[in-house]
């Protein structure tokens, strides 16, 4: 169970507190910091009209700010936290700085919370079986994934794993529920002690929340790639890369890093990185290129040969890639990932087998949908970048490919190969449309459509059988629909919509 030292002090009693956003992260926030007694005001730049079920799920003692309001009462601010969405440069923010009032994230106040409570772990886990790393720490381990593609599957990964191994994990993140949400509901109203308590913490982490850490200090970290993304946000790819590298900036030699040994961005940004950091996290790598120290692919296995492993042999055969239920180039690099990742932690071997043989892959990722008359539908809605549809693309062939959405300041020209050698149609859709067709139409055969449904049409009148119907945007969702995981819902409606009534099948 959870022990909370409550001779430590709580050092947000009290204390004035802006929360800004009103999206998962920020209610998480504001409800936790009132349960720990903070007086919490919460701003969005949304109307009151539109929120209106946001507000309904939070404390009551939180009081609700209308964004042209938050000002006026910034000046009595002890602390200021954001959500993820928030870009640091806006006025209110700004202004926060100039009067030195302290801004966080929604993840640094956790970990800050975590820490502070020191909230223990009593678990029936005999740790004498496993190595370093809990040992080590002592209270809850904090597991942080980052990367740009590729992040929700391998956290993902990594927590059944924990859990096959025996371990109590905790789940959050940018994968969709907010840490300061998940705290708190295990550690229950007024942080009394429950029976399920983590061992681990098991976050997916963006660059945006990676941009306002201070205390923030991952057991394991890992960096799965870096391509570009978000530019509409950087003003450049080095701004961009350096927002991901700050997950290492308070690891210590007690520590672990995970990183992507064929990533060239992830070579340059690390290397410039630790030889400025006095104090290095250990690293271990991944690769399907190379034999280095970790995790590599040779033969059609999965190696593992590291001294920060516990393994009957070295190097260990861990898995064959063909027993890895989820399939593609870059599923085989978050499985290594994965692998490493639980390893360092404590899972055995078998634990770490028995989830890469059994999971099946997570939705909107590379997902199949459905097969008509030979034509399969693959939803890859969460493919929101470049790198993505380049990634999903490289495992097909014969695809008529649907993009478009929200640009954010993508190079699509650099997709051109891929195009020319493996996409017999391409599909285009939001606001994108235009630059995409620009960079990449002359390629191949390109039409605009306004939606999904006419998209999936579309796609029917011109495939053969054997073909791949893929939906990989390259961009944002929303121009047209609340997030990708709406879109890739209203994808598979239009797939089963189109299947009901030209096939006469019903599921």
């Amino acid at each position: 169970m959870i022990k909370v030292k409550q001779e430590k002090k709580n050092k947000f009693k009290g204390k004035n507190i802006l929360v800004v956003g009103l999206a998962r992260s920020g209610t998480g926030a504001a409800n936790l910091l009132a349960e720990l007694g903070a007086k919490v005001s919460i701003t969005d730049s949304k109307s009151p009209d539109t929120l209106a079920d946001r507000i309904k799920q939070l404390s009551s003692s939180v009081k609700f700010i209308a964004e042209g309001k938050a000002g006026e009462v910034i000046d009595s601010m002890d602390m200021i936290v954001i959500s993820p969405g928030v870009p640091v440069y806006i006025p209110l923010l700004v202004k926060a700085d100039i009067k030195g009032i302290p801004v966080i994230g929604e993840l640094e106040l956790a970990y800050q919370i975590v820490k502070s409570y020191e909230l223990r772990v009593m678990s029936n886990k005999d740790y004498t079986e496993s190595p370093s790393l809990i040992t080590r720490h002592p209270s809850p381990g904090f597991i942080g994934i980052t990367g740009t593609n590729g992040k929700s599957t391998t956290t993902t990964l990594v927590d059944l794993m924990l859990k096959e191994a025996g371990f109590n994990t905790l789940l959050a993140g940018n994968i969709g529920n907010a840490l300061t949400e998940e705290i708190l509901k295990t550690a229950g109203t007024g942080l009394k002690p429950v029976p399920a308590c983590p061992d681990f913490l098991v976050v997916e982490i963006s660059s945006f929340q990676l941009e306002t850490i201070e205390e923030f200090r991952p057991n394991v970290a890992a960096i799965l790639n870096i391509t570009p993304d978000h530019l509409d946000r950087y003003d450049s790819m080095k701004d961009y890369a350096d927002a991901k590298a700050r997950i290492i900036d308070n690891q210590t030699p007690e520590d672990y890093l995970v990183l992507n040994a064929d990533d060239p961005g992830i070579r340059t940004i690390i290397s410039e990185k630790l030889e400025m950091k006095s104090e290095k996290p250990e690293i271990i790598y991944f690769s399907r290129l190379f034999e280095v120290e970790g995790a590599y692919l040779k033969n059609g296995m999965i190696y593992c040969n590291s001294s920060h492993i516990s393994l009957p042999s070295s190097p260990f055969p861990l898995i064959s890639q063909n027993e890895i239920k989820i399939k593609g180039v870059h599923n085989l690099e978050n499985a290594m990932a994965a692998s490493l990742i639980a390893l360092v932690s404590g899972c055995g071997p078998d634990a770490v087998r028995n989830v890469l043989k059994n999971f099946p892959g997570l939705e909107h990722r590379l997902e199949f949908v459905d097969d008509i008359n030979g034509v399969r539908f693959i939803n890859d809605s969460k493919g929101t970048n470049v790198g993505a549809v380049a990634k999903s693309l490289a495992d097909f062939e014969n695809v008529i490919l649907i993009m478009g959405g929200l640009d954010k300041g993508s190079d699509f020209s650099v997709l051109g190969d891929l195009i020319r050698t493996r996409v017999k149609l391409l599909i285009l859709l939001g606001a994108a449309a235009d630059v995409i067709a620009e960079a990449l139409g002359s390629i191949t055969e390109t039409h605009r459509v306004a939606g999904l449904e006419e998209a999936v049409a579309l796609s029917m009148s011109k495939a053969l059988s054997g073909d791949t119907v893929m939906l990989s945007p390259g961009c944002a969702s929303f121009d047209m629909f609340k997030d990708f995981e709406d879109r890739g819902r209203q994808f598979k409606e239009a797939v089963k919509a189109y299947k009901n009534k030209n096939t006469g099948k019903t599921e």
